[in-house]
């Protein structure tokens, strides 16, 4: 086998592998006594045809791509061990340049890890955000606490109200006649929940319980079912119950039952801990972020398409994933967007590509400045994890394992990475 490969544009490399008419031959030899069983002639057992007769019968291409399949590998694996300092970071796209008996000709164009030139860094302006706890945030906290713990009561002294909870029997029809869908009974609707069309909750207002009353609305234009977009419609109700929303109060016997707190006033200081905790995230969060855009958008990167192709390929199948979570299809989400995968896909490039690029930079920064992640980090770590599981650190040692010890590795790594950028750089 011979070989010789040259770098091309967008960070790739292109091979060219030539073999020999022996080691061609050896390759048709392999695929041959892989799919000869396939095959039976006049004469012959099947899986007993000669190779030739087979060639004369199907033509001589019968093997080839079987051939390939095997050659391309088995080579193409010889050559990375060769070539070690290419860094690949995808998959190869092979082409067949000539077939003959004296060998096989055959190219692969593959992405290496492309250079990044570092632009500034170090010695930046940038401004962090405050984010401050106000007393209307914890006030807001305590009432989602009472909402959480929430009660439903009859009610049945008085007609519906705005935020009630109605059990209603409703059947809707368009020009006097049923539609799909349109009718059910005992329906749990909650008024101003904007559940239904625009105008059919705000019409319930006022009704009393056993009252029957028609209401007239007007499917939106964008409604999901064709047939009834901006189409009329008139609903018959029947309202059965009355319910509303029963708050608990807000004094310290609640707080201890509810989140188990001492008192009120000593849960409102732990939330306002928590907020404040969670504002102070937010804002080393939202500025890390800022730096890294910034030193990204200073550096100089040509991104192979096949890198940012693998991380469309990941965003997708994360929003795929989370999709399903839901019970939905994206296969079906994409129907009712009216986008084709090609297209959603497009719509991903811009921010996969911002992805990539910072990855890159990352990673550019971290060997230049030859953060590492060293045994003493790492011990803190076991101690951590140790003291949080109520285990020593040698049976936590003993737990950890390899995909785990590089995500720890990786976590302190890039940890050390903000604390030097944040200190190298001028925070306001």
């Amino acid at each position: 086998m011979k070989y010789t490969f040259e770098k091309a544009e967008k960070s790739t490399v292109k091979f060219e592998i030539k073999l020999s008419a022996k080691e061609w031959e050896e390759a048709i030899d392999f695929a041959y006594e892989k799919n000869k069983g396939k095959y039976s002639m006049p004469g012959f057992r099947k899986g007993k045809v000669p190779k030739h007769l087979l060639e004369q019968a199907y033509g001589t291409g019968i093997f080839f791509e079987e051939a390939i399949n095997y050659a391309f590998p088995k080579y193409y694996s010889e050559i990375l061990d060769k070539e070690k300092d290419l860094d690949i970071v995808s998959r190869p796209d092979i082409d067949v340049k000539d077939i003959s008996d004296k060998g096989i000709t055959m190219t692969a164009v593959v992405a290496i890890k492309p250079e990044v030139v570092l632009g500034d860094y170090k010695g930046i302006k940038f401004d962090k955000k405050e984010y401050n706890v106000k007393d209307e945030d914890v006030e807001d906290e305590l009432k989602r606490l009472q909402e959480r713990n929430s009660r439903l009561v009859d009610v049945t002294d008085r007609a519906v109200e705005d935020g009630d909870s109605v059990i209603i029997d409703y059947s809707g029809s368009v020009d006097g006649v049923k539609f799909a869908g349109g009718t059910a009974e005992k329906q749990t609707l909650v008024i101003g929940s904007k559940s239904f069309i625009p105008g059919f909750e705000d019409q319930i207002i006022g009704m009393k319980i056993g009252e029957n009353k028609d209401i007239n609305v007007k499917f939106p234009e964008e409604y999901h079912a064709e047939e009834l977009k901006g189409k009329d419609a008139v609903f018959a109700i029947k309202l059965h119950e009355i319910k509303k929303k029963e708050l608990p109060e807000l004094n310290d016997e609640f707080i201890k039952d509810a989140v188990g707190s001492e008192s009120l006033s000593a849960y409102k200081e732990e939330t306002k801990a928590r907020l404040t905790k969670m504002n102070n995230d937010r804002a080393e969060r939202e500025l890390e972020d800022e730096i890294i855009k910034k030193i990204s958008d200073n550096a100089t990167v040509v991104i192979p398409d096949a890198l940012i192709e693998n991380q469309i390929d990941n965003m997708v199948e994360e929003m795929n994933y989370r999709m399903s979570y839901q019970g939905l299809r994206l296969e079906d989400y994409l129907k009712y967007i009216g986008k084709t995968m090609e297209q959603y896909r497009a719509d991903y490039k811009a921010q996969a590509e911002s992805i990539v690029k910072s990855q890159l930079v990352i990673e550019k920064i971290i060997e230049t400045e030859k953060i590492e992640a060293t045994d003493e980090d790492l011990e803190v770590k076991y101690n951590d994890m140790a003291n949080a599981q109520n285990k020593s650190v040698d049976e936590v040692k003993k737990s950890v394992k390899d995909k785990q010890l590089s995500y720890m590795k990786n976590e302190i790594i890039v940890k050390k990475l903000f604390e030097m950028l944040k200190k190298e750089n001028v925070i306001k």
